[in-house]
């Protein structure tokens, strides 16, 4: 049965931020700047040796990464993109985004940005082109890269790593429905940033990652996703649930009901106030 969604300028599947902390610093995930991850050689010797691409960030995010890794100058990765010649699914139509994996790879003294990004695809594909990732996409009459797209968004959108297959279930039943997904974390790839807040002039975006205007998937994923994001997005958590927001830390609501959800929203709204609110004297 097709379900019909409330007004769209109406609606906030999710407004959050997510902030992972991985090895030596914190990183904002989904954010347009990139922090490099780098691990040092010994004796004092400041040539890294590995660089670490955390979940969620974006391809160009790992572009500015691996060029201060290697001390290219800016947009040197990007630019190796035709020269790096990588084994992507023919959906990508060329742009690697959700298949540079996220992991810890070494940095050899014959290391490239060519060389890095095939790393990163080929391990994507070792992990996502094996039997269960298969098999569980086509059990959720998708193929992998659509299985790819959805846990990015998955990773973008999830408060915890626990909320995973419940927000990839929120995803299913949408797309069942014919709902638009309405996700804000497409809207922030759109517009190459990340936040919490989306307004109504957000959600007009030109743009074909804007899941508000936009039925189905995003046309590429949005992120790199890790393996507990994709298990998500092949057997998401059973349930009803249309609608979710992260009032605050800790405290992600899942629902099937509009109105409870608008409730819920409320209340994020008062704890987002709370928090802008100046300490009192």
């Amino acid at each position: 049965m097709q379900m019909n969604t409330p007004p769209r300028s109406t609606i906030r599947l999710t407004r959050r931020g997510r902030f992972a902390l991985i090895a030596t610093g914190a990183v904002v995930a989904g954010t347009a700047v990139a922090v490099p991850l780098l691990s040092l050689a010994k004796h004092g010797d400041t040539r890294p040796t590995s660089l670490v691409v955390p979940e969620g960030w974006r391809a160009a995010q790992i572009y500015a990464a691996v060029d201060k890794a290697l001390a290219r100058p800016a947009g040197t990765t990007k630019k190796s993109l035709a020269l790096a010649h990588l084994k992507l699914p023919n959906d990508a139509e060329g742009n690697p985004e959700g298949y540079l994996f996220p992991a810890t790879y070494p940095l050899g003294p014959k290391a490239s940005p060519q060389s890095l990004l095939s790393s990163m695809v080929d391990t994507a594909n070792r992990r996502f082109n094996g039997a269960p990732v298969a098999a569980g996409a086509q059990r959720n009459a998708m193929n992998v890269y659509q299985a790819v797209t959805i846990a990015s968004i998955v990773q973008a959108e999830a408060a915890t790593k626990a909320d995973m297959g419940k927000v990839a279930r929120v995803v299913f039943n949408r797309l069942e429905r014919g709902m638009p997904l309405q996700m804000d974390s497409t809207i922030n790839y759109a517009l190459n940033r990340s936040t919490l807040h989306t307004t109504a002039k957000d959600t007009r975006t030109q743009s074909p990652y804007n899941s508000y205007q936009r039925m189905g998937l995003p046309p590429t994923p949005i992120d790199n996703p890790g393996e507990q994001a994709m298990r998500a997005a092949i057997s998401p958590t059973p349930g009803d649930w249309l609608y979710f927001v992260t009032v605050k830390p800790g405290d992600t609501r899942f629902t099937a009901d509009y109105q409870q959800h608008l409730r819920n929203v409320a209340e994020f709204n008062a704890e987002q106030k709370k928090s802008a609110s100046p300490s009192p004297k």
